[in-house]
Order: C-alpha cells, then sequence, then structure tokens
C-alpha cells in the first residue's frame, strides 16, 4: 500500500482492470437483491399472519441491521442481540430472526439450536445446505434459503418476511435494487473523476482521517460500514461514531497554515493526520438530528475541517440505506485504488 495517493490510478484503464473483481462485486449489489428476492417468493408466499409475538429476538452477527430498520416502529419489544444463546427470557411467545448468508458461525448456530428447544417462532435465511438451517429444522421454523452472501440483499428478504408477519414495514425489493444500480453507474470505474461522485470523495478523503457521521439510526448503521470499508482498502484509520465522540477530534484539529509547505513532512509521519468530517444524509428531519448535524459542521468550519456530504433523500429507508452504503463502499474502493491497494475487498 503507497503511502501517497494518485489521483491519476482512478482513470487508468490497467489499474481499474487489476481492481475488477472488487468494483464487479460492487455493481452488482442491485442484482444480488433480485437474486435473493426472486428466490425467495414461494417462501414468502406461504408465511401466514399469526398473532402478534410478545418479542423479537434478532439473533447473530448481523442483529443491528435489523434493529436499525425495524425498531423504531416495532409493535413489540426488540431486542438485538448479536452474541451466543437467547435472552434468557425468549420463550415460545416469541420470535427470533437469524441473519446467516454466509452460513454462519457456532455462536448464530447456537442462537438458532436454543431458538427451537424453547419453541420459539423462528425465521432465518441461511443457506439451504448450512449447519443452521440443519439446526433450525422444527415446527415453528420458517427458513428463508440464501443464495448470496450479500447481507444487504439477504435483510431485505428477510425485512419481507417480518413485514408479511405484521412486526415490520414493508420493503420494496426492486426498488433497493434499482437505487443500487443508479450508484452503480454514477460510480462506475468508466466514469471519470470530474463527474463520479465516489472518485471524487476518495481523492478528497486522500490526505485526510475521514470521520463519518449519519445521523439516524440508518445512516449511523452506514457510517460504520463504510468507515469499515476504508480501513480495509487503505490501511488507514476511519472513525464512525456519533457526534459526542466526534467533536473532540475535530476541535482537536489544528489550524491549517496557508503557507505550510504541503511536500514537508515535519513530524516524518507519511500517513494524513487531519481529519475531514463525511456526513451521511438520508433526509431525516428530527430535531435532534438537525441540532447534531449543525454542531458537527460548525465546529468543523471552526477548525478548517474539510466536510463532505453523501445524500440519500428519495425513497423509502432501505433504499436510501442501501444507496448511502453503496456510495461510500465505492469510495472506499477507489480511495485503496488511489493508495495503489485496489485488489482489497470490502
Amino acid at each position: 500500500m503507497a503511502d501517497v495517493f494518485d489521483d491519476a490510478r482512478l482513470d487508468d484503464s490497467e489499474v481499474l482492470k487489476a481492481a475488477d473483481d472488487h468494483l464487479r462485486d460492487l455493481a452488482e449489489a442491485g442484482a444480488r437483491v433480485r437474486i435473493e428476492a426472486g428466490a425467495a417468493q414461494d417462501t414468502l408466499a406461504a408465511i401466514e399472519r399469526d398473532s402478534a409475538p410478545r418479542a423479537i429476538v434478532a439473533a447473530g452477527p448481523d442483529a443491528r441491521l435489523l434493529r436499525a430498520v425495524l425498531e423504531p416502529g416495532c409493535p413489540v419489544p426488540f431486542v438485538a442481540w448479536p452474541g451466543p444463546s437467547l435472552p434468557g427470557w425468549a420463550g415460545a411467545l416469541d420470535l427470533v430472526t437469524v441473519l446467516a448468508p454466509g452460513g454462519g458461525d457456532e455462536q448464530t448456530v447456537s442462537a438458532v439450536r436454543e431458538a427451537v428447544r424453547r419453541g420459539c417462532v423462528l425465521v432465518t435465511a441461511c443457506p439451504s445446505h448450512s449447519v443452521v438451517a440443519e439446526h433450525a429444522a422444527g415446527r415453528h421454523s420458517k427458513i428463508l434459503p440464501t443464495q448470496t452472501d450479500d447481507t444487504l440483499a439477504v435483510a431485505v428478504v428477510m425485512m419481507q418476511a417480518l413485514h408479511l408477519l405484521g412486526v415490520g414495514p414493508e420493503v420494496d425489493a426492486d426498488e433497493v435494487a434499482t437505487r443500487l444500480d443508479v450508484v452503480a453507474i454514477a460510480c462506475s470505474p468508466n466514469t471519470d473523476i470530474a463527474s463520479n461522485p465516489a472518485k471524487d470523495l476518495a481523492l478528497t478523503l486522500a490526505d485526510a482521517l475521514p470521520m463519518v457521521w449519519g445521523g439516524s439510526v440508518l445512516a449511523a448503521r452506514a457510517a460504520r460500514r463504510v468507515a469499515e470499508a476504508m480501513r480495509r482498502t487503505s490501511g488507514r484509520p476511519a472513525l464512525a461514531a456519533d457526534s459526542g465522540h466526534l467533536l473532540p477530534v475535530l476541535e482537536a484539529a489544528r489550524t491549517r497554515d496557508v503557507f505550510a509547505d504541503p511536500f514537508a513532512d515535519d513530524d516524518g509521519a507519511s500517513a494524513p493526520s487531519r481529519p475531514s468530517l463525511l456526513i451521511l444524509d438520508d433526509g431525516t428531519e428530527e430535531a435532534s438530528v438537525r441540532e447534531q448535524r449543525g454542531r458537527l459542521v460548525a465546529t468543523a468550519e471552526q477548525h478548517d475541517v474539510h466536510i463532505r456530504t453523501i445524500s440519500a433523500t428519495d425513497g423509502s429507508e432501505m433504499a436510501r440505506y442501501a444507496a448511502l452504503l453503496s456510495t461510500g463502499r465505492y469510495a472506499a474502493a477507489y480511495l485503496g485504488i488511489g493508495l495503489g491497494g485496489g485488489d482489497r475487498h470490502t
């Protein structure tokens, strides 16, 4: 991984060809949503709404994604349980959901096994021949067989199932897929820096430490995933956190010296040391979100910190989340390519 970002690499056909697997994976996100939705049609058609559960437990490592979507409007108590087994109170009156597109780990298997043992209603999305599917078999279980290991695509199908059970919002898989296709076209490697939002964002972040913030629950979830992608592709720090944790970092930023030699290396460090604020805006207009955003922007401006925004303000919550996440992941990919590490995957 190079220390110096080379923006010419972002429009170099040979360099982009070397990173084709990674970029193609990002471009096919919409197709994976359609694949999962199409394969689940028969299973979803067989789901019948019963009495409302006492509570919902989302188990497994991706439990927090379901919580981010469902918790604000869920008609019953909702608990994300990413650890092993289940809460001690979970029983036959409760609904357990599990996302395991990759087949699940031992902790996920233990949660599924415990749900069946206790007689919980279980809805799990996993490969049909996985260990999770084997342990999920039971009279109160519904298994959504997955076709890919794409958590977002599988989550869309899971939320469609939960809507049919009366505990979640309606999610239009085609809307989500279309939004991902739109991002893929805008951020295509064939589109040059001048008109490519992801390449332009990567260029902005090339000499900065990304501080990623999303105001709503879903935007905050996307912010964490985008920061993770940036760390993987660039090998550099990237932070996603609540405004209360980001404000001290912005306040500590040194005032930029306009007369400083940009090629000087005063402290011997090769990695960038100044933060850059990246805001993920999903159109949420809650007063608390506006207040936090205002404080972040004002503090960043006061300390001469660059501010960039990824906006996705139209459509359903899940479509906006998908657009924010995909655009951020494209930016992370181009950041890695500019630093000479385009073969890294997020």
